[in-house]
């Protein structure tokens, strides 16, 4: 399913990361670590992973082990960094001797940079130009690899811990030099590799590494906790059970991508998008009018993802299946029409071909002119 919270990277990071409760489906996997690393006979492996879907708190795990396994006082302190000593200090200011991290991005302080160096009065170039960077930042190339190698064979004493975010994105050159690294493992250094996309990792980087059990969360623990997260920001009423096991069915089980998604500016929007559907369809509105409607409510990234969504359950109940929205009407309204497969496909290529189109600098009006022009003929 695509990422219905439009977000680059779950909602996992902040400036307090390092030292943020623990998520509750981590308890388990938590003091399975830290006895690992607290009995003297065993310590934890040379590479982990970290890997599966956003918004299951991968990031939010790696970033708080890694405070804690570097943590001066860390004996003293089993539930999570001491946040007071000189190693936690360090990581506070972003300038840990014995921490890499690539990409740069990736480092929580730099990440809470650039999200709140971000204006709203950007200029359409810079934000262009901002999204051009963040992209090409993401990827992990041949030389920063080998940039590691004096960090990870330099010896002396104490952990060393490498963090390679978006593994999935290193390129051939930079996953082949990785390779050695992990097959010649180092006396107390560390390599977690996350990934978003575990599957186009190289099969012989998966299987140098053990994936850490991130993915299991029980129901009822994920239901508990997005209700807690999204009853003090919203109406509780608005927060029943139904509502939030629908949540959780959206974001294929993942509690962080859950409540991001109930508060994207157009998950309320949803039965609104299914009026202005059929008044496009029977001919009640003109698609400009719609456009200029639309363009006031979302911008056109939101009506997007908006758009795949419910695309995605038409496309189920088209096919025979329940709907994942069990508060819409679809299945009444596609009771007495239904969209030919060809409609469907054309009308999701063209959400495709908007995307790239706006990275290309295409106006926003244009864009949400064409999309309502094939939303009529759906």
């Amino acid at each position: 399913m695509n990422d219905l919270t439009g977000s680059t990277h779950a909602p996992e990071i902040s400036d307090s990361v390092y030292f943020a409760p623990l998520l509750p489906w981590q308890q388990g996997l938590w003091s399975q670590m830290t006895k690992r690393v607290l009995a003297s006979q065993q310590s934890i492996p040379h590479a982990l992973l970290a890997a599966g879907m956003q918004g299951m708190g991968k990031r939010a795990f790696v970033w708080r082990l890694v405070a804690w396994l570097l943590c001066r006082e860390r004996h003293a302190h089993l539930s999570g960094a001491c946040g007071i000593c000189e190693s936690c200090q360090w990581l506070k200011s972003g300038t840990h001797p014995s921490l890499q991290v690539l990409p740069l991005i990736s480092m929580p302080m730099r990440a809470e940079d650039s999200t709140t160096k971000e204006k709203p009065s950007s200029t359409t170039k810079d934000k262009k130009a901002a999204k051009t960077t963040s992209n090409t930042a993401l990827k992990t190339k041949v030389d920063d690899i080998r940039a590691l190698q004096p960090f990870i064979y330099q010896g002396g004493q104490g952990m060393r811990i490498c963090v390679l975010d978006h593994a999935e994105q290193m390129t051939i050159a930079a996953a082949n030099a990785l390779l050695k690294t992990l097959e010649e493992p180092q006396s107390q250094v560390h390599l977690f590799l996350i990934s978003d996309s575990p599957a186009q990792l190289l099969p012989t980087i998966k299987s140098r590494v053990q994936q850490l059990a991130l993915q299991t969360i029980e129901s009822s623990i994920a239901a508990d906790y997005v209700t807690h997260a999204l009853g003090s920001t919203i109406n509780r009423e608005a927060v029943g059970d139904s509502a939030i096991h629908q949540l959780i069915q959206l974001s294929n089980g993942a509690p962080l991508a859950a409540i991001a998604l109930a508060q994207t500016p157009w998950y309320s929007k949803r039965a609104l998008w299914l009026t202005t559907w059929q008044a496009l369809r029977s001919g009640k509105r003109s698609s400009i009018a719609a456009s200029d409607y639309w363009q006031n409510q979302l911008d056109i990234k939101a009506f997007i993802q908006l758009s795949e969504l419910m695309l995605l359950d038409i496309r189920r109940v088209c096919l025979g299946l329940d709907e994942l929205q069990k508060d819409m009407s679809l299945s009444e309204i596609l009771a007495s029409y239904q969209p030919i497969d060809s409609a469907l496909e054309t009308f999701a290529t063209s959400l495709q071909q908007t995307k790239i189109a706006l990275q290309q600098n295409v106006q926003e009006k244009f864009a949400y002119d064409k999309l309502m022009q094939e939303l009529a003929y759906l």
